[in-house]
């Protein structure tokens, strides 16, 4: 038994789709609504609230394989119940800041959820994804609404990765020998800049869509409102503020794991275009 949680995001529902195209199984999918949730069929719904880890036994019930994105809830805590519950294996998404801004808060903190993981006595894999292709839905409702985006740090180049690579990786992880104990640091396959998804999510609407670069003051004064003003200068300064070559360097992990090259930023953008329109 596989339990999927966060089921319903990027990562989750792109994963639950490629173990059934797989073959994998039997599957779990955790969700706060299983009434209003919609997973392929013959995925079994489950409800559960990160925020009461508690809650989370009985879905856990019979689970030996666990997929788990950090920092979702108390982490010590639902690492705790899997491990009563029998989990054997957690394949865990932290992130790639872990190796290149240790001294960053939100780092810090997914760092400290790998030391727990491994300390648990659970077998374990863990995800580092760099920057989520789909982070560019944050300027939906401008370009929706025929605004200009603006983008701090607008030439500088991260390689973007898709979450379906995230997910591809995973799956092969949860279903597959030989992961068990490794790390593996995710990117796309090329960098790209802000300036240079808005261009790809222009041609994936065809039409222009108005984009200007933005300061680092402006950017934090609306992340700070949603964030905090710690998050938003970590964010910041991953997003280019403080990038060093190990944040910048296009890694082969997606190809490597599951045989398939990781998919371009401009890929995501036609993907996802409905979103922007």
């Amino acid at each position: 038994m596989i339990l999927v949680t966060g089921a319903t995001g990027n990562i989750g529902s792109a994963l639950l789709k490629e173990l059934r195209a797989h073959g994998a199984g039997p599957l779990r999918a955790l969700t706060r609504d299983a009434a209003r949730a919609v997973f392929p069929e013959g995925v079994e719904a489950v409800e559960g609230d990160f925020a009461n880890p508690a809650s989370l036994k009985p879905a856990l019930e019979g689970v030996r394989s666990l997929f788990l994105v950090s920092r979702l809830g108390p982490d010590a805590d639902i690492l705790e119940v899997a491990r009563q519950a029998g989990v054997e294996h957690v394949v865990l998404v932290s992130s790639i800041t872990v190796q290149t801004h240790p001294h960053l808060g939100p780092a810090g903190e997914n760092l400290a959820v790998e030391q727990l993981l491994k300390a648990s006595g659970m077998a374990w894999t863990i995800l580092r994804p760099t920057q989520f292709a789909s982070n560019a839905l944050m300027w939906a409702a401008s370009i929706r609404g025929h605004e200009t985006v603006r983008a701090p740090y607008a030439d500088t180049a991260l390689p973007t990765i898709h979450p379906a690579d995230i997910a591809s990786v995973a799956r092969v992880a949860l279903t597959e020998p030989g992961h068990r104990g490794h790390t593996y640091a995710l990117t796309g396959p090329e960098p790209v800049t802000a300036r240079q998804q808005v261009e790809a999510v222009a041609a994936a609407l065809g039409r222009e869509v108005p984009f200007a670069g933005s300061s680092r003051e402006e950017a934090h004064a609306q992340m700070a409102a949603v964030f905090g003003a710690e998050a938003a200068d970590a964010v910041l300064d991953v997003m280019g503020g403080d990038v060093n070559d190990e944040l910048l360097m296009v890694r082969d992990t997606v190809s490597r794991v599951t045989g398939t090259p990781a998919r371009p930023f401009r890929q995501w953008a036609s993907e996802n275009a409905d979103a922007f329109r």
